[in-house]
């Protein structure tokens, strides 16, 4: 087994309430979608999909929301404060050769890994309309990032409340954009439940589509099987995090329920 590299917190950013990115002063090339194993001593090591990456810089970000005692932990940390780190793993994104009229769909902090991804797309000559979704406008990520990339007339903003963009889902723009546009392929990181609209209506359309989906992950590259999802044994670390909507479909606990520490379901 890989063991962490101890690396001191170079940066903090606020994004959103609540939501925080950290940045590492990390040499590594990870490809959008991937993730890497974040530990901190005596509390407990978790995944995070890397949502900055500056290879010149020698710098990554993780963004973390602070939502159970681990996020909790380290989004109280401080400029300095060492942090243990192993990676990346996983599957990540595929922009494809032909495919030029993109779209990234978002949810809340799950839009990370589809920010760096526009980032790729955009260096290609790709086409990109964002959607980025959250509960409400203080929820926002990425945002400016976004517009700074895209410009604002390729961002769609949707809250569930209506304090920002449109009044809605994720999906209800999607859906929306689909009639408007020509579109090729559709990325997808969110809430399980969103992951598993976008990749319905994507299959009901006839659009290739990938969505991210996000599970309890011990081992982090395939060993201790934690992380397989029902019935198809889909490793989340391994053969995914990023996998088809064609697979997708058969995945009978996407959107339904998810396996806890313990590997007990829980209903979503």
């Amino acid at each position: 087994m890989e063991r962490p590299k101890i690396i001191r917190i170079s940066g903090i950013k606020d994004e959103a309430e609540g939501i925080k990115t950290i940045f590492l002063r990390h040499s590594m090339v990870a490809k959008p979608g991937q993730f890497v194993m974040l530990w901190i001593p005596g509390i407990d090591e978790k995944p995070f999909a890397v949502s900055y990456s500056d290879q010149k810089k020698g710098e990554i970000g993780l963004t973390v929301a602070a939502v159970g005692p681990f996020s909790n932990r380290l989004s109280s940390m401080k400029e300095g404060d060492k942090v243990g780190i192993r990676g990346p793993y996983g599957r990540g994104y595929n922009l494809g050769k032909n495919s030029k009229q993109l779209v990234m769909a978002g949810g809340g902090y799950g839009s990370a890994s589809l920010t760096m991804l526009a980032e790729e797309a955009v260096s290609k000559g790709c086409n990109v309309k964002f959607i980025l979704g959250a509960r409400s406008k203080a929820r926002l990520v990425y945002a400016d990032r976004i517009k700074k990339l895209l410009g604002s007339g390729n961002l769609i903003i949707t809250t569930d409340d209506g304090s920002a963009g449109i009044k809605g889902f994720v999906t209800d723009a999607l859906k929306n954009l689909f009639k408007a546009q020509k579109v090729d392929r559709v990325y997808a990181c969110g809430p399980d439940r969103m992951l598993k609209a976008v990749s319905d209506i994507c299959n009901e359309n006839k659009i290739d589509c990938e969505v991210s989906i996000e599970r309890y992950m011990k081992c982090g590259f395939g060993l201790c099987g934690h992380c397989c999802v029902d019935p198809i044994g889909i490793r989340a670390c391994a053969e995914g995090p990023v996998i088809s909507s064609a697979q997708a479909a058969k995945i009978s606990e996407l959107g339904s329920y998810h396996r806890v520490k313990s590997s007990r379901k829980e209903k979503l």
